[in-house]
């Protein structure tokens, strides 16, 4: 944890002597969440319907437990009733609620996996704070759940990054890794950056962020430094030129490099412009590490002007880069109806072309 001040001086707290885990509450279920899960593993039938039709929309453990218990006394004439019930038993494990004390730190606080759908990691949270209607903040977040054999995402919810509530994700919008909310609805559905196809990077909405219609191509590998694979560096940032999505793209020796584009405010399926080169690319220094040639972030702040960028080098370190936001604005490409006699670049102020977008934080800079 820490601040950034008024001059991009980066002031870390000091580093935690110990780490606090949480304890699991009970979960509050909810009914369409079950439903969207049910319909994505195949289940449902009528001993689905039979459990569904008997719970309320919102529903605790133990009312799952006795509509489960009913469902059980039915087993000899139900013929898929024990998968019925395993599957609303791993639904009801992969949703829960932890609470830290309330005497620790949000730096001593340690997410970890909390059910067998998470037995082998969890990972590339992107987290994102958000305003509701009754202008409560709530922040949110995705992150890739790994059992050892399949992945999936989840949905992350707290107020005060002391109790966390997480929700299994369905539909095609959230396949793969890599959801990134939208900070706000949109058209007065919530939205995000998709990679369902993997190697793409799409827009997908949602009613109830439980579950993410099928995505609208919004970008695909064009460069060499993105040729293998695009996805995004965390929650699309609202600037008054558009939506600013950081993005990433994997090149030839799996090396990663980040990039940019910007989507329109109103309709972020249209690309306004993106940029041709990656404005951070991995150092000599940064290449070597446990995944080398990586640079790699799930996540930026708007600081004024500034863009501060934290980002992991090759699973070795962190660190924090500056980047200015109307430099990284002037280099784009605009994605216009011109393309078609070639693309039309905004030209940047000299000192702009000849200056790097993004610095390393200097070391003196970051102070613990």
């Amino acid at each position: 944890t820490g601040v950034v001040d008024c001059d991009n001086k980066v002031l870390l707290d000091p580093p935690p002597t110990v780490a606090v885990l949480p304890e699991e509450k009970d979960a509050t279920y909810s009914l369409d969440a079950f439903a969207h899960q049910l319909r994505e593993l195949g289940d449902d039938r009528a001993d689905a319907e039979f459990v569904l039709a008997r719970l309320a929309p919102e529903f605790g453990p133990g009312d799952l437990a006795g509509v489960i218990a009913r469902l059980k006394a039915q087993g000899l004439t139900r013929v898929f009733a024990a998968r019925t019930v395993e599957d609303l038993e791993r639904i009801a494990a992969s949703t829960y609620v932890v609470e830290f004390p309330a005497d620790s730190t949000p730096a001593e606080r340690v997410l970890q996996p909390q059910s067998s759908h998470e037995s082998h990691g969890v990972e590339d949270a992107r987290m994102v704070r958000t305003v509701a209607d009754d202008g409560r903040t709530e922040y949110l977040g995705t992150y890739t759940a790994y059992d050892g054999h399949a992945i999936g995402q989840q949905l992350l919810r707290t107020h005060d990054f002391r109790r966390f509530t997480s929700t299994p994700i369905t539909g095609q919008g959230s396949r793969n890794k890599g959801l990134a909310l939208f900070p706000r609805r949109i058209g007065g559905r919530f939205a995000a950056i998709s990679r369902a196809d993997r190697e793409s990077n799409a827009i997908t909405t949602s009613s109830d962020m439980l579950h993410w219609d099928t995505p609208v191509l919004v970008q695909v590998p064009e460069h060499p430094w993105e040729i293998v694979q695009l996805g995004n560096c965390g929650p699309p940032i609202e600037t008054e030129a558009g939506w600013l999505v950081l993005t990433h793209g994997v090149g030839p020796m799996r090396t990663y490099a980040i990039g940019a584009m910007l989507l329109d405010l109103d309709d972020p399926r249209t690309v306004l412009a993106s940029l041709e080169r990656p404005f951070l690319t991995p150092t000599q220094e940064e290449r070597h590490g446990y995944v080398p040639n990586v640079v790699y972030s799930c996540g930026a702040m708007l600081h004024g002007r500034t863009l501060v960028l934290p980002y992991g080098c090759s699973d070795s370190q962190t660190r924090i880069a500056m980047v200015d936001l109307d430099g990284l604005l002037g280099a784009m490409v605009p994605r216009t109806s011109a393309d078609a006699a070639g693309p039309q670049p905004v030209v940047a102020a000299p000192d702009q072309a000849e200056r790097p977008l993004a610095v390393l934080a200097d070391p003196d800079q970051v102070a613990r």
